[in-house]
């Protein structure tokens, strides 16, 4: 009979705590030689590998730092199909990233952004090789990456002023010294979409390298437009183009880099969102038909953006590190957008009761955004060595936002209002963080920052000169017009954030932890004469992180409560008519989340669960469902009966409501997948991946009607198979397999959705 050897970590997990699971890097009765033990060391199996972080300015294990973080590498980013900003949300439990039209919501635990005016900061803080980024021009498709991180929770020491959600790490692939090679793929798939990209990583000399990489996307429109307009709605065409240099010469090292992007779409695919509670008497011109809308005006959408970057770095002897980020980004946005989405026909009036109740044909409704922002960017690190008792890093950091805007709006053709803000922002920070070993067991992590803010506002809202052309209004001021709403104001604030943590660490394979977080996100202005003060957060954390069975198998555990202040809100303004935004509400938080990763074997297995119990206090706010269609002028004063209309005024409806859950918080996330690697013989092997995320039911707008406020939860199933061949790789794949028709966010009274079934092959050659 043929005996089996049976491996160790089987053993244990079949048996669990029993005298075989006695390996060394369990031993209970050798605790001393398992602290001892470095956090990174290998375990037996070299398929197993640490996962590495570095937003904490150095590199180091995910199980080793007291962060709630998922952690993807580049390769990871690729199987599980996260191939934009927006697929996050279906790899890391607690995110949700809905959809608004011209920025995406990213929202952690509740805390993030809720508001597509540009006088709000987006909380949760995405960088790019660094970098902080803007919420416009920032849903690029993913190449050459090297990895991603989503940290959970405020960043209030490291992330800067705009964590109070968390943070979004995004690195691309840097050059490598003395290394020719690169990489080639080429995918095609349904709605005629392909794509293409790589890299070239070339060294010159031995001091000096150079990587190129492009990407080029396009694919058909994913909705049809069957009214007049005849648009291409989400249709796709995505260019992108990045050059990185590095030059290292003893310990000194610089790395620049240089991109333009520019996307071509067909605009939004929106629907006046299907209820009769909402004053919108547009949503009798629903198709409701899934992926077909029907719009009577065009759409369209153009994004541009311009970065380069420069990090420098010299590492003395000792190994203490000076460290420079200088970044400068020019970000272009023009869209054009069917305002009531739908072509409802005049020549039918008398079949649409609820608008010929407004008086006039309102037909033809468009919108149109315009927006030039440009960022400048500077940070200093001086980050001691990894060695030692006591480690720390110490920065400063300065940003400087240009925002400038140029929208309009029309009614059959007739501009009407002419919204032309102007905002500069400065921030401003200066910060520090550092851990100590108390005990060989015991260390205590402290972090502080300060940060300074300052806007300057200035422009209006105009009202059109009859008559007016495109021409005209695109001037700065629009030719003819009169001030309707000045944009003018200046704000500025200040607060103290950081962090506080004991960290305990019993072996080599167990992180105990507890912390408290304070973060902070800047106020603004909110013409005509306000300003909105700064949001904070007070979040008190305890985690665990262990592995199991020689390291295969990590897992990540925490449990935290957060105290939430001065919620902004972008909602009407009474005494514009216009967007405005204000302090809502304060919230409380609380909740949990696991995670796993396991290698065993032929199989890996990974997941991630969290649970969200938010509350908002009562707050009061304009309803924007008792607006009627068209309405954008100030209230009328002195105010007459609420809800009627005056000479060129407007008597606004305030409703008050006891709270609710925080918006775009679902209270349950979680996701799953498995691959399972078969060995074809050589260096050939085939795996069939399978994925599935489901992300809960969550509210849009505070008046918390379910009919009109609600998004309905969703599940997406992914897969693939993949034939690797060692250089080359194909690959079978598909997206939302059962082809659900899902909304993915709400932009004023209409809702926008998500992509339908996506499939394709991919194949690609490393050399």
């Amino acid at each position: 009979m043929t005996a089996y050897r049976v491996k160790p970590w089987l053993a244990c997990a079949l048996l669990g705590t029993s005298a075989l699971c006695t390996i060394p890097a369990f031993a209970a009765d050798a605790p001393e030689q398992a602290a001892a033990a470095p956090a990174s060391a290998a375990p037996s199996d070299p398929d197993v590998k640490d996962i590495v972080v570095t937003a904490q300015r150095r590199r180091e294990s995910v199980q080793s730092v007291n962060i709630a973080v998922t952690a993807l590498s580049g390769d990871a980013l690729t199987e599980k199909r996260v191939t934009r900003a927006l697929d996050l949300q279906t790899a890391a439990p607690g995110i949700t990233i809905s959809r608004s039209g011209i920025t995406d919501s990213f929202n952690i635990r509740g805390i993030g952004l809720a508001s597509a005016s540009p006088q709000v900061t987006n909380g949760v803080a995405t960088y790019i090789d660094g970098v902080f980024q803007t919420p416009i021009v920032s849903n690029g498709q993913f190449y050459d990456m090297a990895g991603a991180e989503v940290l959970r929770g405020p960043q209030g020491t490291l992330s800067g002023a705009n964590s109070t959600g968390g943070a979004v790490y995004l690195t691309t692939q840097r050059p490598q010294l003395g290394k020719l090679g690169g990489y080639a793929s080429a995918n095609y798939g349904n709605y005629n979409n392909a794509g293409i990209n790589g890299a070239l990583n070339l060294p010159v000399g031995d001091n000096f390298a150079i990587r190129a990489s492009g990407l080029f996307n396009r694919h058909d429109a994913w909705f049809k437009d069957i009214g007049p307009a005849k648009n291409q709605p989400e249709r796709l065409n995505e260019i992108d183009g990045r050059v990185q240099a590095l030059w290292k010469l003893g310990g000194f090292q610089a790395n620049l880099k240089v991109e333009a992007v520019q996307r071509r779409t067909g605009g939004f695919a929106l629907q006046p969102i299907n209820t009769t509670l909402a004053n919108n008497p547009y949503v009798v011109g629903r198709t409701n038909t899934p992926w077909t809308v029907s719009y009577d005006s065009p759409a369209a959408n153009f994004e541009r953006a311009f970065t380069t970057m420069l990090e420098a770095k010299y590492q003395f002897d000792g190994g203490l590190t000076l460290r420079s980020v200088t970044a400068y980004q020019n970000k272009r946005l023009a869209a054009v957008s069917e305002t009531d989405a739908t072509s409802i026909n005049p020549t039918n009036w008398a079949s649409y009761p609820a608008l010929a109740a407004l008086g006039k044909v309102q037909n033809q409704v468009v919108g149109a955004n315009n927006v030039r922002e440009r960022v400048y960017s500077q940070e200093i690190n001086i980050i001691s060595p990894d060695s030692g008792a006591f480690k720390y890093v110490l920065g400063g950091y300065a940003q400087r936002n240009k925002i400038d805007l140029r929208n309009w709006n029309s009614t059959n053709g007739a501009f009407t209002t002419l919204p032309q803000p102007m905002t500069n922002k400065v921030l401003l920070g200066v910060f520090g963080q550092a851990s100590y070993q108390l005990a060989p067991k015991f260390s205590v992590d402290a972090g502080l920052r300060y940060s300074h803010f300052h806007v300057d506002g200035f422009g209006a809202v105009y009202r059109a000169a009859p008559g007016s052309t495109i021409t005209q209004v695109m001037t700065v001021p629009p030719v003819g017009a009169s001030v309707l709403v000045p944009q003018t104001g200046n704000e500025g604030d200040g607060r103290m954030t950081g962090k506080l943590a004991l960290n305990f660490k019993p072996d080599a394979d167990n992180l105990l932890f507890v912390f408290a977080a304070r973060g902070y996100k800047n106020g603004g202005i909110n013409p005509p004469g306000g300003s909105f003060r700064p949001e904070t957060v007070w979040d008190y954390e305890a985690g665990w992180k262990s592995s199991f069975f020689d390291r295969r198998l990590k897992t990540q555990i925490g449990a935290f409560y957060m105290k939430y202040n001065n919620f902004q809100m972008d909602v009407i303004n009474p005494l514009s008519g216009q967007s405005g935004v204000v302090n809502l509400a304060n919230s409380d938080i609380k909740g949990f989340e696991a995670s796993f990763q396991g290698k065993f074997d032929a199989l890996s297995v990974d997941g991630g669960l969290s649970f969200v119990d938010s509350s908002l206090s009562a707050l009061s706010l304009v309803n924007k469902w008792a607006i009627p269609a068209g309405v954008s002028t100030p209230q009328c004063n002195p105010a007459g009966t609420p809800g009627t209309v005056g000479n060129g005024c407007f008597n606004y409806v305030i409703t008050s409501t006891s709270g609710g859950p925080n918006l775009y918080s679902p209270k349950w996330t979680w996701n799953v997948s498995a691959a399972y690697r078969i060995d074809l013989g050589g260096e050939r092997t085939l795996t069939p991946r399978l994925g599935y995320a489901y992300i809960g039911s969550q509210w849009a707008y505070p008046t918390y009607q379910a009919a009109t406020d609600l998004i309905a939860a969703r599940g997406l199933l992914q897969g693939s198979i993949t034939l690797d061949m060692g250089g080359f790789k194909a690959e079978v794949y598909g997206t939302n397999l059962a082809n659900k028709f899902y909304v993915a966010g709400q932009n004023g009274k209409n809702e926008l959705y998500g992509a339908p079934r996506e499939y394709g092959v991919r194949f690609s050659k490393t050399f």
